[in-house]
């Protein structure tokens, strides 16, 4: 299947407008474990990728009928990396390899899981260290926050290469 260019600006777009409020075409999961990964997905949505409405897709319909992968840190993960089908196509690299619409997600604690996933909304020029990106993020709503000021143990780059259709 072919691959088709994500509008990262798009998706910055929507990142920049909703990073500190909520959409309200979409459930708020706050209150039910965070809402990071949701926000990323209706980023990474905003930018042209569809949803895929397999059995193990990603997609949100309303709080009661959405993929793990919509809302799911690790289930994310596993969607864009593995996906073969329609919806969005990522692969990891380092920080060297993201570009802007990208997903970080972060590790606080030295174990397997991660826990956040934060959008990258802006890159500044010369070296890539990680006070030069800067990300938007739900659950502690942030803005143009330098990736440096998290308190992590492990990060992981997720890049958007493209999605199907």
């Amino acid at each position: 299947m072919k691959l088709y260019e994500y509008n990262r600006e798009k998706a910055v777009s929507y990142a920049i407008r909703w990073a500190l409020g909520r959409n309200p075409r979409y459930a708020d999961f706050e209150k039910m474990g965070g809402d990071c990964t949701n926000f990323a997905s209706q980023v990474v949505h905003a930018g042209g990728c569809p949803m895929n409405y397999n059995k193990y897709g990603w997609y949100f319909r309303n709080l009661k009928d959405r993929a793990p992968a919509w809302t799911s840190v690790e289930y994310f993960y596993q969607f864009l990396i593995n996906n073969r089908s329609i919806g969005p196509v990522g692969e990891e690299t380092d920080i060297y390899g993201i570009e802007i619409g990208d997903i970080v997600q972060i590790n606080f604690q030295y174990d397997y899981r991660y826990d956040h996933s934060p959008v990258v909304i802006d890159i500044k020029p010369g070296n890539r260290m990680l006070d030069s990106i800067f990300i938007a993020a739900h659950t502690i709503d942030r803005i143009y926050y330098p990736l440096s000021n998290y308190n992590f143990k492990k990060l992981r780059f997720i890049h958007i290469k493209g999605f199907r259709r």
